[in-house]
Formats: structure tokens, C-alpha cells, sequence
């Protein structure tokens, strides 16, 4: 007789199985892990403005989309200057569900110090940024 060779039907439900509980678990964490990503790049390209922005503040300029040179579109936020609110703000677009159309914003105060908030919940927040407080 011949030895047979192959996986039983048991053995091939159980591999299945454990497949589906490893996907169960990656699926979330990968998607946190996506509006995480999506957050920090958004607050990377407000960081990055916030030279221009005070570059026109020590030449006596008021600082707007133009003089300090905010990107006409990007793949992760429409950026928006206030001059008269002194501040850069994010609105985070092509996110996932749960951080889309979320702002990070960038205020500056007359001594010069930024100070970030956000509408995106604690678990996506990037480092050094609060939640904005319900008005």
C-alpha cells in the first residue's frame, strides 16, 4: 500500500481558523495605525509652515496663504492661515473615517510661543497636541 499524502479536512479547518482569529486582531490595529499616520503627516506639514509664518511676522507682514507659501493642495490636508487668529490649521482630508475632516491647529500667541489642538480623539493625537475645548 501506498502512503497518502496531504492535509486532512480537520487540519486545513484548523489553519483557517487561526487565519481568521490573526486577521481579527491586525485588521484594527492596522487601521488605527493608518489614522495615526494620517494625523502626524498633517501635523508634519503644519510644523513646516510655521518658519514662513514667523518669517513674516519679523518682516512686518501679515502672514497669509501666499507670503508664506502654503501648498495649493496636498494629499494629506487643506491648510488654512489666520491672520487675524494667528493660527495654521489642518483639515485632515482622505482619512480614515474616524479622522477625516478632523482639524490640527497651530496658534501662536504675541510672545511667540505655538500651542497645538485638535478635534482628533486622544488615541490619534500626535505627540504635544490637546483637545480643543467644546465651545
Amino acid at each position: 500500500m501506498k502512503a497518502q499524502k496531504g492535509f486532512t479536512l480537520i487540519e486545513l479547518m484548523i489553519v483557517v481558523a487561526i487565519i481568521g482569529i490573526l486577521a481579527a486582531i491586525a485588521i484594527p490595529a492596522y487601521s488605527k495605525y493608518q489614522a495615526k499616520a494620517k494625523v502626524t503627516a498633517g501635523y508634519a506639514e503644519l510644523t513646516a509652515l510655521k518658519t514662513g509664518y514667523e518669517d513674516q511676522i519679523n518682516q512686518g507682514a501679515t502672514p497669509d496663504s501666499t507670503n508664506i507659501n502654503v501648498p495649493a493642495s496636498s494629499s494629506n490636508c487643506t491648510v488654512s492661515v489666520g491672520a487675524t487668529t494667528a493660527a495654521l490649521v489642518c483639515t485632515l482630508i482622505n482619512a480614515p473615517p474616524v479622522v477625516n475632516t478632523k482639524t490640527i491647529t497651530l496658534a501662536r500667541a504675541t510672545d511667540g510661543t505655538w500651542t497645538c489642538t485638535t478635534s482628533v480623539d486622544a488615541d490619534y493625537q500626535p505627540k504635544g497636541c490637546i483637545t480643543a475645548s467644546a465651545n
